[in-house]
């Protein structure tokens, strides 16, 4: 059905047997040496009224008598080069399985999912530039109204491969692969295209400074830029106080060069289920949590000051907790949280409400963490804050379904956090802001993308909602496992995934992807730099709306020396074009 003129070599075979449930053998017959014919390739069966799409995820040898592999012949026999080529032609041949995603029926202008099987001896072509366009669209990110960004190319071609922002930022999404895969440089790519794009609004918790400024690389470009320096009116960056009042800096080396603002975390703001997240950290027993709760329900409102403040003995008779475990909870919270340089007595609101309120007109916030860039803080830290972005758009979504209103509807926030399987263990899911969001929050236009190299660690009905997953090489058998929780015919990607490798390449697959595709991910350079800000200057401006308290002031003065300094740097672009 296809009007594609397919290239000979692109020949691949015919299909000699399968079932949908389990995918199809093709007799290979290609032209290409066999070693040549890889697990991952993205290949397309035409069917004389329905073009399927799918992809390799096994190669097998066969004979058609076994009588054959009784005496094969060996270097070092006498057997002719003519009779070693029948052989291997004839009697001996190469089979590929093949696990079909798509099918385009003749004319339909869009591709729906597989739910049959072609006939016998249908032909089988490794993928053309034609097909990969079909099914995963041509990049236009930099073009107005654009949502396709390419995140790299096949491993075989100089092809883009696409994700569809628009369906990557409606349900949360995954970023998985061991250490040493480069999945902080899978996680600026996607950040970036997100940004450029302009789909949503992103809140990053950058537990190691790497996403706002720029970072040090291992590759042969020595600095990677950060997305402040590839998008200065478009991205804020909130850095951790780095020392108590009074006291003397501490590496403040670790801090970005340019912070729009400090972030102070207050006692005040502590609730028990950030406790409950840090019991790992503080090294509490079960008991000493369950404490904070007694806790809470006794003191009330800012019950942390007051527990702090307590004799023991009282807090004892008057919470009927443990002496021991408060003991215990008092002596861990003042010894690892109170002194931590971001932490405060008391502290208002005013920075956090910046921060949703840039948020809610589509800027991009980086929260980096300094010299604090430690699990117990980013945990502490990105628990409160991403708290105080949940109360705001529910309570903004609630009001939109009041007034029915399209001004009133809140734009659309995903939420980045590293280590997430921190947050999200099943002992702690069902209790934690994040596990809310990962299970329901969609519906209030807010959404996770996790990254993790622990993903078996992460509870299965989370990850199960996970729609877009990004997968570097995995090895262990119960992450491999958990990266799949959800996907049909994952016993086929589990041999695609085993086959990576350790660096640049990955397996993309879910809501935002049409079908299970094996990349060389993009690589994050000058080039791309150049790629992905060509033509920014162009997009609209956007205006900052007041606070909760009426005052903009914070925001307008960001506004201006943010647009002083991009115009400095369109002035130096210029010069340094027609030098």
């Amino acid at each position: 059905m296809s009007n594609i003129k397919r290239k000979p070599e692109r020949f691949l075979g015919v299909i000699t047997s399968g079932s949908f449930a389990k995918g199809l053998q093709a007799r290979i017959r290609t032209l290409l040496p066999l070693e040549q014919i890889r697990i991952g390739q993205f290949v397309a069966i035409e069917s004389a009224k329905v073009r399927f799409f799918g992809m390799i995820n096994d190669v097998l040898l066969g004979a058609t008598s076994q009588a054959v592999l009784l005496d094969p012949p060996t270097p070092d026999d006498d057997t002719p080069a003519l009779v070693r080529e029948v052989l291997q032609g004839v009697y001996t041949y190469g089979e590929a399985h093949i696990q079909p995603s798509l099918a385009l029926t003749e004319g339909e202008k869009t591709h729906t999912p597989v739910r049959s099987v072609p006939p016998h001896f249908t032909p089988v072509y490794l993928a053309e530039e034609e097909d990969f366009n079909e099914v995963f669209g041509a990049e236009d990110i930099t073009q107005p109204e654009g949502r396709h960004f390419a995140i790299g190319r096949p491993l075989d071609m100089e092809i883009d491969i696409c994700l569809d922002l628009e369906r990557f930022v409606e349900r949360s999404n995954g970023i998985f692969g061991k250490s040493g895969t480069g999945k902080s440089v899978l996680t600026r790519l996607v950040l970036a295209g997100l940004v450029r794009g302009n789909v949503c609004a992103n809140l990053i918790f950058d537990m190691h400074n790497e996403y706002g400024e720029g970072s040090q690389s291992e590759g042969p470009n020595p600095w990677m830029r950060g997305l402040k320096s590839l998008f200065p009116t478009r991205v804020m960056v909130f850095s951790l106080r780095d020392r108590k009042p009074g006291s003397a800096p501490a590496r403040r080396e670790q801090r970005t060069a340019r912070s729009d603002g400090d972030l102070i975390i207050g006692l005040n703001q502590v609730e028990v289920e950030d406790i409950l997240m840090l019991r790992h950290e503080l090294d509490l027993s079960p008991a000493a949590a369950d404490t904070a709760y007694l806790l809470q329900e006794k003191l009330g409102q800012n019950w942390l000051n007051k527990f702090l403040e307590m004799d023991l003995d009282e807090a004892a008779e008057l919470s009927g907790a443990h002496e021991a475990s408060l003991k215990a909870l008092h002596r861990k919270l003042r010894a690892k949280v109170v002194n931590l340089p971001f932490i405060d007595k008391e502290a208002g609101l005013n920075q956090i409400n910046l921060l949703v309120n840039a948020l809610e007109n589509g800027r991009h916030v980086v929260v980096e963490f300094g010299s604090s860039d430690n699990l117990l803080s980013y945990i502490l830290v990105a628990n409160i804050i991403t708290r105080q972005i949940h109360d705001a758009y529910r309570q903004k979504f609630e009001k939109y379904n009041r007034t029915k209103n399209a001004a009133d509807r809140p734009n659309r926030v995903m939420i980045t956090i590293e280590e997430a399987h921190k947050f999200l263990t099943p002992e702690v899911a069902n209790q934690t802001i994040f596990g809310t969001i990962a299970r329901e929050m969609r519906k209030y236009n807010v959404t996770l993308l996790v990254v993790d190299q622990r993903p078996s660690s992460i509870d299965n009905e989370i990850l199960s909602q996970i729609g877009t997953r990004v997968v570097a090489l995995i090895n262990d058998e119960r992450d491999i496992d958990a990266v799949f929780t959800g996907i049909s015919g994952a016993s086929g990607l589990k041999t695609v995934l085993a086959s990576l490798d350790s660096r640049q390449q990955a397996l993309v697959l879910g809501h935002a992807a049409p079908m299970p595709v094996v990349i060389r991910t993009r690589s994050f350079d000058e080039q791309f730099c150049n790629q992905i800000t060509k033509g920014l200057s162009a997009l609209s401006p956007l205006k900052a709306t007041p606070s909760s308290n009426g005052d903009h002031s914070d925001f307008d003065d960001w506004e201006e020396k943010v647009k002083e300094e991009w115009e400095e740097k369109v002035k130096k672009d210029e010069s340094d074009l027609f030098e």
